[in-house]
């Protein structure tokens, strides 16, 4: 009996022994797995009934937050300012997933890192709040701005700090309102994505991070920098010729000035008036290795560490035998292609000694206490260029605000470095451009403080003053704002709504 007894006792033990390892393995080892699954609806829907926290700009507009609704799911994901800062927040829809930062920070909005966990075991009996909310360094007022300069121009503008690669404005014309994609109810998400991703211009698209275009002659900061930096080319030499028309090898079709106007001179000549033949030249001169060594040092055919999906721009890496296509990519013609973003890098690259900041959009995560879960600190991703090559270039930027044609960017009291650019696209009648500027400035005599880019789409003609004509003046609205100091948040309601807290 006694034996009986002590086998039956070390089978429920094998029994206990195996549950508790199976139940171990689910929940621990295969959780992730199993959360993820497209048929287990259970997380989906507890994420429509948690409190999620808000997003934030820096200074204190709140651009997402949850709402409780008599709905089916107690709470509503608002997004107050509407289509101003979609491609920055994107969506958390029911129906269509997460984009943007409600997809990039799910885990820390929801509070459930570890950090967050912790304290939330901690807190068990306070009912504390530990969803995160995402304070950004984006700035409402220049974002604003960009807005207002680009107007219904379809395009990008994308501004940041050279000295710590935080974003300050990031918008995207059209743009698209959240509310719409994150309803709800199923039949109105749905036909707002349907009209969405019909319409003109894919306001779906943030193209500032996710789209690349051909970035024409504001490609010649790039082939400057590289020239400089091999040591084929100083201020003073060489001195190319002044002409019309380069006569490129392997092909019996010159490349020509815009305009078909004589040009040449040193290297802050040629760049203030934006010679193609000159650029041309100098990049069949520096030769393939050091052109796509040039480019790659300035983070083309990578792309940077952004906390949104940015994608890599373009730089071609075999010119075999084809020196015309080295002399058009040189001027940013051919197969090269960049976002905004990287543009806006290359001239805060320029204006920061030539080290390049990995750019951010999250200063810090505080949960709905304001307890810090976590900071991210300024981040070097790359020495570009020698501070030495960078101070020769940020020269010669300038003298394109003086001399050249970014003369629209001349502010009183403010240093500003620019380069133009209309890149050519597509073959029929009339010609189409799109206009472009890079630009860095900051107040005589100090570091500089904001660094920009801007491209204007679809423009008729292919003159090489559109850059400076259309997309310049886009550019001097948002350095002018970003320059003024950082507003004061908003004061709080009466009724208690504040920026800190989720919901």
């Amino acid at each position: 009996m006694d034996r009986s007894i002590r086998r039956l006792g070390l089978f429920l033990m094998v029994l206990f022994c195996a549950l508790f390892a199976q139940l171990n393995y689910i929940q621990v080892f295969r959780a992730d797995d199993l959360n993820g699954r497209v048929t287990n609806a259970r997380p989906i829907l507890q994420s429509f009934n948690e409190d999620r926290g808000m997003i934030v700009t820096d200074d204190g507009v709140v651009l997402a937050r949850s709402e409780p609704t008599d709905g089916r799911f107690d709470l509503q994901r608002v997004y107050p300012e509407a289509d101003r800062f979609a491609s920055i927040t994107g969506y958390f829809s029911y129906v269509r997933g997460a984009t943007g930062l409600e997809r990039a920070y799910n885990e820390e909005l929801a509070g459930r890192t570890v950090r967050q966990q912790v304290q939330s075991f901690v807190d068990l009996f306070a009912e504390n709040d530990r969803s995160g909310n995402l304070e950004l360094s984006v700035r409402a007022d220049v974002q604003q701005a960009a807005i207002d300069a680009l107007g219904g121009q379809e395009g990008s503008v994308v501004a940041l700090d050279p000295r710590s690669g935080r974003v300050l404005a990031l918008w995207d014309y059209p743009s698209y309102d959240p509310n719409l994609l994150a309803d709800h109810d199923v039949e109105a998400s749905e036909n707002a994505y349907a009209l969405l991703e019909a319409a003109e211009g894919d306001p779906l698209l943030p193209r500032a991070y996710r789209e690349i275009y051909p970035p024409g002659s504001t490609f010649k900061v790039v082939t400057g920098a590289t020239g400089v930096e091999t040591g084929m080319v100083t201020p003073t030499e060489p001195v190319y010729d002044t002409i019309t028309a380069l006569d490129v090898p392997q092909t019996d079709r010159d490349l020509p000035n815009y305009d078909g106007l004589p040009c040449g001179g040193n290297l802050f000549e040629i760049l203030a008036k934006s010679c193609n033949t000159s650029f041309a030249q100098m990049g069949l001169d520096l030769g393939p290795e050091a052109m796509i060594a040039g480019a790659e040092a300035f983070g083309f055919n990578d792309a940077p560490p952004f906390d949104l999906p940015a994608v890599d721009s373009r730089f071609p890496t075999d010119f075999t035998d084809n020196q015309p296509a080295l002399a058009q990519a040189s001027i940013g013609q051919n197969d090269v292609a960049a976002t905004p973003l990287e543009m806006a890098m290359v001239a805060a690259a320029v204006a920061n000694g030539g080290v390049a900041m990995a750019p951010r959009l999250v200063d810090e995560i505080r949960d709905g206490e304001g307890d810090l879960v976590e900071r991210f600190d300024d981040t070097v991703w790359r020495q570009v260029i020698s501070p030495q090559t960078a101070d020769i270039m940020r020269q010669a930027m300038v003298g394109v605000v003086t001399d050249g044609t970014a003369a629209r960017l001349q502010i009183d009291g403010v240093e500003v470095g620019a380069k133009t650019g209309t890149a050519q696209f597509g073959s029929g009648e009339p010609l189409q451009s799109h206009a472009w500027v890079i630009a860095w400035a900051g107040p005589q005599g100090q570091q500089p403080s904001v660094a920009v880019a801007v491209i204007v789409l679809g423009q008729p003609g292919a003159s090489e003053q559109t850059g400076g004509r259309v997309a310049a003046p886009i550019a001097r609205e948002v350095i002018e704002a970003a320059l003024q100091p950082v507003p004061e948040a908003p004061v709080a309601p009466e009724d208690g709504t504040t920026t800190e807290g989720g919901g």
